[in-house]
């Protein structure tokens, strides 16, 4: 870690999602992306090289051996295309595959003729091949679509932030724990209205489209009492009251989630505040402040997560105030990191890691740089195997 001041920095994350990558990729939608984009030279497909230079490498060594005879095997040709290629590029070769066959009967005249046999055997594969291919074409185009809807659901949720929204400088990632939903129960927003610019940040219980339908309801209350409402506290409260109200909703469906909650932290950035924050953390961990001078912990009062409020009754949302310089960026991660484990077992320290490397580099302190860095961090020590959904958003506010 002492080494990235003088290396090439992490590449940016700010604003949008990024993809998990080889560490985490699964079997499903992400294998007919992958294949494309491994096939393909400056946005061509190449895969018919492979099945090209087999075609060759078999005629090639019929024609070199009188040993064995080795031309049946092209009818391994088609179905290599089949795995890799388009349906009308596995018809070709197994045309080819044909043709070739035919020819060897013709031409290879220094070998034993071939036989009729044979030739069924070629020309079956064939035709099996392009069945093949018809269906595992027509099977990435149904995950293809399938992932276009779950980018849309995912924009939907989690919406596009322009860079400097709200006057802050910010960098988010999201890490599915399941590489083929692409979208999960956290979440996170920045909200300005006329009373300051809101931030949240949350993870709610449990996985699948329960949790996502869950966060999109707290992020749409999110968005209206974080512009409309002065008080920091009546926004955390708006949260907790639209909470129960969606449990009660699925409850009333007859749903087995009706006991779900959420954790969630809550800052408040103003222009009569310069130099400090509002804080309420709604059962979640507390934000890291990082900058030039180290890592600190955001002293704050600790209240209970959204939805279960009927557990301390009469208990006020508690509005905490911490001093933040300009250049310190709030730091605020999910349960996926903190609870990301290695081979033996040991959580992950991210504050501790962090603390680190901006000790040796302060520019780790830039959201971009910081939400890689723990990004990079969390992967590295569990080895690629997320338990959970992770978020990692970095925020502060825009210098100059």
């Amino acid at each position: 870690m002492r080494g990235r001041g003088k290396g090439r920095p992490p590449e940016p994350v700010r604003g949008r999602w990024r993809p998990v990558g080889r560490l985490v990729r699964a079997v499903g939608q992400g294998d007919a992306v992958s294949r494309r984009e491994l096939l393909s030279i400056r946005g061509r497909s190449v895969a018919w090289l492979f099945p090209l230079v087999l075609l060759v490498g078999i005629v090639a060594g019929d024609t070199m051996t009188s040993a064995f005879q080795i031309i049946s095997w092209t009818v391994l040709v088609p179905g290599i295309a089949a795995a890799i290629c388009g349906t009308r590029e596995t018809a070709v070769f197994a045309v080819l595959a044909v043709v070739v066959f035919v020819l060897a009967d013709t031409t290879w005249q220094h070998q034993d003729r071939t036989d009729t046999p044979g030739l069924i055997l070629v020309t079956l594969g064939g035709l099996i091949a392009v069945l093949a291919a018809v269906v595992r074409v027509a099977g990435e185009r149904r995950m293809l679509h399938m992932r276009d809807i779950a980018d849309t659901t995912r924009r939907t949720v989690l919406r596009p932030l322009p860079e400097g929204f709200g006057g802050l400088d910010h960098a988010a990632v999201y890490l599915p724990a399941d590489a083929q939903a692409r979208v999960g129960g956290d979440f996170y927003d920045i909200q300005p209205g006329p009373h300051g610019t809101r931030v949240l940040i949350g993870d709610v219980q449990g996985k699948g489209l329960g949790a996502v339908e869950t966060a999109a309801a707290l992020l749409s209350t999110f968005r209206e009492a974080g512009y409309h409402e002065a008080d920091l506290a009546t926004v955390a409260e708006r949260l907790e009251t639209r909470m129960v109200r969606h449990r009660e909703h699925t409850a009333a469906l007859g749903r087995s989630d009706g006991d779900r909650f959420a954790t969630a932290v809550l800052i408040g950035f103003s222009d009569d505040l310069p130099d400090a924050v509002d804080a309420v953390v709604l059962g979640h961990d507390p934000p890291l402040a990082v900058g030039p001078g180290g890592v600190r912990e955001l002293v704050t009062a600790g209240g209970v997560p959204l939805g279960m409020a009927e557990l301390v009754p009469g208990s006020p949302v508690t509005v905490s105030r911490s001093a933040l310089a300009r250049d310190e960026t709030l730091l605020l991660v999910t349960d996926g990191v903190t609870e990301a484990r290695d081979a033996e077992g040991r959580f992950y320290r991210h504050g501790e890691e962090v603390a680190r490397a901006v000790a040796a580099d302060p520019r780790d302190a830039e959201p971009r740089r910081l939400v890689a860095l723990v990004r990079d961090g969390t992967l590295r020590h569990c080895r690629g195997r997320l338990a959970d959904d992770t978020m990692v958003f970095a925020v502060r506010r825009l210098t100059g």
